[in-house]
């Protein structure tokens, strides 16, 4: 999302770090650059100025312009007003402690609340409590459906009453939570437009009859300055605990994100970052202005990695990456344990330094997807022992996974390279990957 604000502000940096000596002139016309990159990224106008104003402020400090590195002390107070702009540190969620915790999502239509229900509802189970989701929006067609399936799809638990109210509903799940040992309650309530009085109404009876632990709404921050507008007008109604980002993974040109926390006061508790249930994460303001200013994510990454990784697979792993004895059977479940991380483009740009290596590049996981048909078309001793893999068995590998046998040869040819480069290498970890993660 943020690529455009990266490129441009990587501009101006390689400016002032190229520059031998800093004056209080180049500094200027180098936040007057950065301002308009804020700008264009959609960022609020007012914002961009105060963030302006007061990385301009330090960097003229005597400090800055006698130090031996003058750029990269300017990068760091951008980094560091980045930081405080989208917040200063996280804020959690409401933790579940009394029995039922209750959490309200409201947004307007299409901003992805139900989506974020389902999410909360396996953020929650993961964690070994028993979550409710309570379909509280009657007026969109097959939302109600549609939460039953997503409850479905995890097996959690879903509540719902027909030809109820809202308020009626909302109210009727808190007390089935209470006598059935319930941690958390999640409402999803209908979208609306901030403008429309009736509907904001029913909200703050919902508000009053339940009296929520956590009040969330969700900005889509594809929508730019709207995203800011809608949350100050439902923050004005019901005095809102925290926003959620939805579709961060998404091209727009994020500014929403800037400005959300500065110009509402509340804290962004969560970032949405793809479609499936699992692709949320808390909000962590030093690290999304890291992945701004191209520095990588790494303490993301190994979190991610210790989340979906196996342990003890990832102890057996590194014993045979050492002795150059993994064999196919290992890739496959390696690929499984990225596919559980999220979408490996994002993955290889948390790495400090390999986003810039590859810019320009798409990576294309249809050639990871193709890999593995070809693997799952070898027999189990193949995929053991593939030196045994001759002319006659490619042909039969490339039939039964629908590829050519050049690519059933490529494939070899990079594993046995892999294989080659193991065996060379001294022993010890891999630099800049998690333990156990082959670089496939």
């Amino acid at each position: 999302m943020f690529s455009n604000l990266s490129d441009k502000l990587e501009v101006v940096f390689k400016k002032l770090r190229g520059a031998g000596k800093l004056s209080e002139k180049n500094i200027k016309d180098s936040m007057r650059e950065v301002r308009q990159a804020l700008l264009e990224a959609d960022v609020n106008y007012k914002v961009a100025k105060r963030f302006v104003q007061a990385v301009q402020e330090k960097a003229v400090g005597e400090e800055v312009l006698r130090s031996i590195e003058p750029g990269q002390q300017v990068i760091k107070i951008v980094h560091d007003e980045l930081v405080q702009l989208l917040g200063g540190k996280a804020e959690p969620l409401a933790p579940i402690e009394k029995t039922p915790t209750v959490y309200m999502v409201c947004g307007l239509q299409g901003s992805g609340k139900t989506t974020l229900c389902g999410k909360l509802a396996l953020m929650t189970k993961r964690k070994n409590k028993k979550p409710l989701l309570v379909a509280a929006d009657i007026y969109r067609p097959a939302a109600v459906k549609q939460l039953k399936v997503l409850a479905d799809s995890i097996a959690v638990e879903h509540f719902s009453i027909d030809g109820a109210k809202p308020q009626e509903i909302c109210k009727k799940a808190v007390a089935y939570a209470e006598k059935n040992f319930i941690d958390l309650v999640i409402l999803d309530t209908a979208g609306r437009l901030h403008i429309d009085d009736e509907l904001m109404k029913e909200l703050e009876e919902i508000k009053a009859l339940v009296n929520p632990d956590e009040l969330l709404l969700v900005a889509d921050a594809m929508t730019g300055q709207d995203a800011v507008k809608v949350a100050e007008q439902f923050h004005q109604r019901l005095s809102i605990t925290g926003v959620v980002l939805s579709k961060l993974d998404g091209d727009a040109r994020g500014g929403a994100a800037l400005s959300i926390r500065e110009v509402t006061g509340c804290p962004i508790k969560l970032a949405s970052i793809g479609e499936k249930l699992g692709d949320i994460e808390p909000f962590h303001p030093d690290r999304l202005a890291s992945r701004i200013l191209g520095m990588g994510d790494i303490v993301t990454l190994v979190e991610k990695a210790q989340e979906n990784i196996n342990q003890e697979q990832a102890m057996k792993m590194q014993e045979k990456l050492l002795k150059a004895k993994f064999d196919f059977e290992d890739f496959l479940q390696q690929m499984d344990q990225l596919k559980k991380m999220g979408p490996l483009d994002s993955l290889l740009k948390m790495i400090p330094g390999v986003g810039k290596a590859l810019k320009g590049i798409t990576v294309d996981e249809r050639d990871m997807e193709r890999m593995v048909a070809i693997i799952k078309s070898m027999t189990i001793e193949e995929r053991r022992n593939p030196m045994i893999i001759d002319g006659s068995r490619k042909k039969r590998i490339a039939r039964g996974s629908g590829n050519s046998v050049q690519a059933v040869n490529q494939l070899l040819k990079q594993f046995h390279a892999m294989q080659k480069m193991f065996h060379n290498m001294n022993k010890g970890r891999l630099k800049g990957l998690p333990k156990g993660m082959m670089p496939f």
